[in-house]
């Protein structure tokens, strides 16, 4: 039966520490993964342009043995020129597996409901479940799992939708810190209630952490939005003084592209604490461990 990783919530908890385990085998024996995608060709379909995501997956899949398709905007058209059943049944017949990049999160779904291969979620509007399994892989590899809290500073957008339920189920505490209106949707604090706790002040949701973590302000698709969100978020600011607040060993994070000067000062995201790069360096890592076990 075909697995598809679409949320976090489609892993249990085994199931996320298999991948932590698996990504740290593939991380130690880099350029000697094995062949668990010999002769398997898999899809990348992207609505939306990406760097980490696109380039790791791609030399991911290379790593494992097996190859690569990209499929940008302009090939598909997806829902325009084709709807997204159709390009699933479709690529259902040549394909082992399915990576989509996609606008909304009502697309992947669309794509996993009528594909008979796997479909991974390389990132939506409501979640990026790849994004928060390599955060999880790094916070681990950094500080370990236990008696942590990670505070993320900024909108309540895809990538803290993700951390949420990741840190809710492995059990690690939380601190978001948005502006009004911008908080994650009842819903899904809800789902989180226990191990998440929302504030508007940074300074409260900082006190005490163990990682400090940041997104950009405005998302793609966003752009609307640009002079509003800087405007509402001018305050949400990881600098110098809001790390003062965190624990002295605590750890800076961001899944990048960053706007340096915005949501994040250039002293910071280039500072001893930042584990940036490392994060972004995990993501192969921690998706081939989701290829493997998906398309094996």
């Amino acid at each position: 039966m075909k697995k598809d990783l679409l949320t976090i919530n489609d892993l249990s908890t085994s199931e996320i520490k298999e991948i932590l385990d698996l990504a740290k085998e593939l991380k130690q024996n880099r350029y000697n993964s094995g062949e668990a995608l010999n002769g398997k060709t898999v899809g990348l379909i992207f609505e939306k342009p990406s760097n980490r995501t696109r380039v790791s997956f791609e030399v991911g899949i290379t790593e494992l043995g097996g190859h690569a398709i990209y499929l940008g905007s302009y090939e598909i058209d997806l829902g325009k020129r084709e709807s997204p059943k159709d390009v699933a049944r479709v690529l259902s017949r040549y394909l082992a597996g399915i990576v989509a990049r996609t606008f909304s999160h009502k697309t992947v779904v669309e794509l996993a409901k009528y594909s008979s291969i796997p479909v991974i979620n390389g990132l939506t509007d409501y979640q990026h479940p790849c994004q928060a399994l390599s955060d999880l892989f790094t916070i681990k590899e950094k500080k370990g799992l236990s008696n942590i809290t990670v505070a993320f500073i900024g909108d309540g957008n895809n990538v803290l939708n993700s951390l949420l339920y990741i840190c809710h189920r492995m059990g690690i505490k939380i601190n978001a810190s948005c502006p009004r209106g911008y908080e994650p949707d009842k819903e899904t604090l809800k789902e989180v209630a226990g191990s998440a706790a929302i504030f508007n002040s940074p300074s409260d949701a900082v006190k005490g952490a163990d990682v400090v973590y940041t997104d950009v302000w405005t998302s793609m698709g966003q752009e609307k939005e640009y002079r509003k969100r800087l405007k509402a978020f001018k305050k949400y600011q990881v600098n110098s003084e809001l790390m003062k607040l965190a624990n002295k060993d605590a750890i800076v994070m961001h899944c990048l592209p960053a706007h340096r000067g915005q949501e994040i000062t250039d002293e910071i995201i280039d500072g001893e604490s930042s584990v940036v790069l490392d994060q972004a360096e995990n993501r192969l890592h921690v998706q081939k461990a989701i290829l493997v076990k998906l398309l094996k």
